[in-house]
């Protein structure tokens, strides 16, 4: 009995630590590309950041972005 609820116990934990972290750690990836500059890789974070080649920008993703089309650079 006792070994049954250790298990049961532990399948729970597992279950609940899987399914919690799964949505906050969704990072969405872009190439961006200019005249000017080596191809780059653009993450938006799992906090809602930008990223740039890995290192957080701490500037929120779609500002990043925007600033980034603003400037000729083309992310795809």
């Amino acid at each position: 009995m006792l070994k049954r609820n250790v298990t049961l116990l532990l399948l729970s934990l597992f279950f609940m630590m899987t399914t919690s972290c799964s949505k906050e750690d969704k990072v969405s990836c872009t190439t961006c590309r200019s005249d000017q500059t080596p191809d780059f890789e653009l993450c938006k974070e799992s906090n809602g950041n930008a990223s740039v080649n890995g290192e957080d920008t701490e500037v929120p993703y779609t500002i990043y972005l925007s600033d980034l089309e603003n400037n000729g650079i083309t992310c795809q």
